[in-house]
């Protein structure tokens, strides 16, 4: 006589288990943002539908993984130091390399690339709007001839794309560089200012950009990318090298004469 087996019941997972992932996709995909603020307990429970101690349990497994910090009677804020193990001395020193700041546009033609093909094939509407937003903040900072506001705006507008691309990794391996691709974007503005007869056509190929990846045209918006980035590279890889002969010139004309007998 056979027995007959025992089937074990379905566990059941935890309701503050299920309130953690859905707060870890948020924090993946990007719709709360590294040193945000999240909404009150209250707020948050309601917009769950959950009870507060529920939530306030998927919170403490969430502080325990380092992914949100609490400050005492400031709330809750999403850890700014997430991929903190991006944040290297070594980039201290890229900032101050001319070369790696060609290195620097070279890896901005991967993932400025990348991000503006998927963001063009996945976008949603809301994604094409906040594009069209950072696009014209771009303008209005160029309004205040500061250079660094302009290139945190043209950072903001890089950063809508990626996220328009629905690519985790693109959107977060971006941010986590922000600081040292802000400072790339800044010192190529102050250069190419001895240019200025270049930023109308630098403005236009980010307008050509945005056109294609809002109407849905993958390979156009990477076209688009590429072809904006390496007119930044020709125009910079020109102007080092006439300053290098000027350099040059400059060191001939200062040589000591010989005296002739």
């Amino acid at each position: 006589m056979s027995i007959p087996s025992i089937k074990k019941p379905v566990k059941q997972a935890k309701l503050s288990d299920i309130i953690l992932a859905q707060l870890e996709t948020m924090i993946l995909e990007g719709s709360v943002k590294p040193g945000e603020k999240l909404p009150a307990e209250r707020e948050l429970a309601k917009q769950f539908d959950v009870s507060r101690p529920s939530l306030r349990e998927a919170m403490q497994k969430l502080e325990a993984k380092n992914l949100v910090t609490r400050r005492q009677g400031g709330g809750t804020y999403v850890s700014d130091k997430i991929l903190s193990g991006l944040s290297d001395p070594l980039f201290a020193l890229m900032a101050n390399n001319k070369e790696s700041q060609f290195d620097l546009l070279e890896f901005r033609h991967g993932i400025e690339g990348m991000s503006a093909y998927y963001a063009a094939m996945r976008g949603t509407q809301a994604d094409f709007e906040e594009i069209q937003r950072k696009h014209d903040s771009i303008g209005t900072a160029q309004l205040d001839d500061n250079y660094r506001l302009e290139a945190e705006a043209v950072f903001g507008f890089y950063i809508a794309i990626c996220a328009a691309s629905h690519n985790a990794v693109i959107l977060h391996l971006a941010q986590s560089m922000a600081p040292l691709l802000i400072d790339n974007i800044e010192k190529n503005l102050t250069i190419l200012a001895k240019r200025p007869d270049v930023f109308s056509q630098i403005s236009d190929y980010r307008t050509r950009l945005m056109s294609a990846i809002v109407s849905g045209k993958p390979q156009i918006a990477w076209g688009a990318s590429h072809r904006h980035l390496a007119f930044i590279e020709e125009v910079l890889l020109k102007m080092s090298q006439e300053n290098s002969r000027m350099e040059r010139s400059i060191r001939r004309m200062k040589r000591p004469k010989t005296v002739s007998n």
